[in-house]
């Protein structure tokens, strides 16, 4: 079974969809959405861009099961394969890739558990970040941070990310945060606009998880990989800690990563 999530508002997308979806019947699969899909497929397939794989990862919920990324927008660092590629590249990967074409990269992923005393304890899972923001224009946000259970510093600042590898070229990164491969496992820690002396990103061990308390009546915002999840008031509390879950992606040729980077920032080669 074939899983589908594709760019609802590309036709060129909706269109590559539906020609996924004809190719993959005549061969006997079965295709669903799988945003709407009841049982896990053995293959997602992601049409679109990193927004999309973005779905895919979180209508997944940390299923192991791997995912074929096809690029229909600007080069992106998660969609691996371009439009006019991604049927072959579905039949290599379908086909057992004998001649070892491809491969899957297993992304790090972070469990978030939020516990809102009007709302009550959450839990869910990111690929790129987990940001507490300023809900309030004018104002920052106090956030008490301890990592590995003790006390660290509190922040003042428009707001904090908590990233893993992967979303290290994502929001963190346009917060000044650090490049890092996403083969490591870790997890980044970035002030946005930080009102205080320490502005500096850390770099921590996956054993060490963050707890995050807002302060003194300044309400925060908590989204998950771009999506708003809901508003934290004084005493809300957001831990962040390494999955022991994944987002398998499968790869096709040479790791990209750096030859992405490269390209996005235009470096030369000397």
């Amino acid at each position: 079974m074939i899983g589908l999530v594709v760019h609802r508002y590309r036709d060129d997308a909706v269109a590559l969809g539906e020609a996924v979806s004809s190719w993959a019947r005549t061969r006997g699969l079965e295709v669903v959405d799988l945003e709407g899909a009841d049982p896990v497929p053995d293959l997602v397939v992601s049409i679109g861009g990193d927004g999309t794989m973005l779905r895919a990862v979180r209508a997944l919920r940390g299923e192991p099961v791997p995912i074929i990324g096809v690029n229909m927008g600007s080069l992106g660092y998660l969609a691996d394969v371009e439009a006019d590629s991604a049927i072959g590249a579905i039949d290599t990967w379908l086909s057992g890739s004998p001649d070892n074409a491809c491969r899957v990269e297993d992304r790090m992923l972070l469990d978030v558990s939020v516990d809102d005393a009007s709302g009550g304890p959450f839990s869910a899972l990111a690929l790129n970040e987990v940001v507490l923001e300023k809900r309030d224009a004018g104002h920052t946000v106090h956030l008490a941070v301890e990592i590995d259970g003790a006390p660290f510093t509190t922040y003042a600042a428009d707001g904090l990310i908590i990233a893993t590898p992967t979303g290290s070229t994502a929001y963190s990164l346009s917060a000044r945060g650090p490049v890092v491969s996403p083969r490591l496992r870790a997890i980044l820690v970035t002030p946005v606009s930080p009102h205080m002396l320490f502005d500096r990103s850390l770099v921590l061990d996956p054993g060490e998880a963050v707890r995050i308390e807002v302060l003194d009546n300044r309400a925060a915002t908590v989204s998950l990989d771009g999506v708003s999840l809901c508003t934290l008031d004084t005493g809300g509390v957001v831990t962040v800690a390494a999955s022991d879950k994944t987002a398998r992606f499968v790869r096709f040729g040479a790791a990209r990563f750096h030859e992405v980077l490269k390209s996005k920032f235009g470096l030369a080669d000397r």
